[in-house]
């Protein structure tokens, strides 16, 4: 018996969700493929949005088009893969010495461990903020003692996702350090 390696999948743009959840249901009907299969995977990150003043958590695709897949490689999957699968186009392969035939590659042991560990790493995490203030832009202050203030932008910490802003109080500048979603823009 061959041991399972991770195989990466072609699907069509903006279809790779979809596509894994039929092959998992295929899986799932034919108990052969149980057996051989441990796990599909769409390799995405999370990320915190914030437009508008308002926040969002999103998922990014890691991987546009593709799909993993860790399994012990037969003829019966790579038929049900190419012809049974919609929104799958197959696997990423390579020519045999002939140069006529395809066959699937897999992809390297450190590849595979680099890809989970940012699905690992990913689900334990907070996920990242994209940033979409810039230095020198009004926001006005919604959360905190300073609620209601508006101010500027002075600096942007992207790794603590917080900004340092400006804000008049009593006639004087004052520079607040406030997290992303005490403010909003104006």
């Amino acid at each position: 018996m061959a041991d399972k390696k991770w195989y990466v999948l072609r699907t069509a743009g903006t279809k790779e969700k979809k596509a894994a959840e039929y092959l998992v249901k295929e899986i799932e009907r034919h108990p052969d493929l149980q057996a051989i299969v441990d796990q599909v995977l769409v390799p995405v990150k999370k990320e915190i949005v914030t437009k508008n003043g308002k926040r969002k958590e999103v998922e990014r695709l890691l991987f546009p088009g593709y799909v993993l897949i860790h399994a012990e490689l037969n003829p019966d999957l790579e038929y049900v893969i190419r012809n049974g699968i919609p929104g799958m186009s197959g696997f990423l392969t390579e020519k045999t010495g002939n140069g006529q035939d395809r066959i699937p590659v897999p992809i390297r042991d450190e590849e595979a461990q680099r890809i989970l560990g940012v699905q690992d790493e990913n689900a334990v995490s907070a996920a990242e903020t994209e940033v979409n203030f810039t230095v020198g832009e009004s926001v006005r202050i919604t959360d905190g003692p300073f609620s209601g203030f508006d101010g500027t932008v002075e600096e942007i910490l992207q790794d603590r996702s917080k900004l340092k802003v400006v804000v008049v109080i009593f006639g004087r500048k004052t520079l607040l350090e406030l997290s992303f979603t005490q403010v909003t823009k104006e």
